[in-house]
């Protein structure tokens, strides 16, 4: 079965970003394709200390949950993040994930090349089109393919359940996820 892995970078289980990523697995799901959405919330994100040890192990050395979420990444055909938005960037957890998935990734064969995928962010005020550049940095070299949309992927929201208020963010998500779909069944 094909399927998508989301990644919520947010410390709130059921924060916007949260409540986001189940959108868009809903939409990718209506669309045909399995999803697991995965949470970094209550995990304490290690950053990369270019060990090295990768390129032997086939997964990192460091041992704070990060490789379970890679192995199910290794079977998915595509690969969204999501993160809220903190002084102007990306969640620190979800670059540290990130980075180290692509360390591990380029040690093992690039697994990630060609997964498809993009990022959705959350945040009250501004930031998000910087966030959308940070992240979509790791699947531009990580030789992914990225799905677009009718905009950017950005939400407003602050407090939960607010990004329900903001339509063309959630339409936007929502015809991200459908293209995401799409993709994967045309692709896998």
């Amino acid at each position: 079965m094909k399927k998508v892995l989301l990644l919520s970078a947010s410390p709130r289980k059921k924060g916007n970003t949260a409540q986001l990523l189940a959108e868009c697995a809903g939409v990718i799901e209506e669309n045909g394709v399995e999803t697991e959405v995965v949470s970094l919330a209550g995990k304490k994100i290690l950053s990369c200390i270019a060990c090295g040890k990768c390129l032997t192990l086939g997964e990192c050395s460091q041992d704070d949950g990060l490789n379970e979420i890679i192995e199910k990444l290794k079977s998915a055909q595509g690969f969204i993040v999501g993160t809220p938005v903190y002084f102007g960037t990306a969640r620190g957890a979800l670059m540290s994930a990130l980075q180290r998935i692509g360390m591990v990734s380029k040690s093992s064969n690039d697994f990630l090349s060609r997964k498809v995928g993009g990022p959705v962010v959350v945040a009250r005020r501004g930031g998000h089109t910087a966030t959308i550049q940070e992240t979509l940095m790791f699947y531009l070299i990580n030789d992914m393919i990225i799905a677009g949309s009718t905009y950017w992927n950005m939400v407003f929201g602050r407090e939960a359940g607010e990004v329900w208020d903001d339509q063309e963010g959630i339409d936007t998500v929502r015809r991200f996820a459908q293209n995401v779909a799409w993709l994967v069944d045309r692709l896998y």
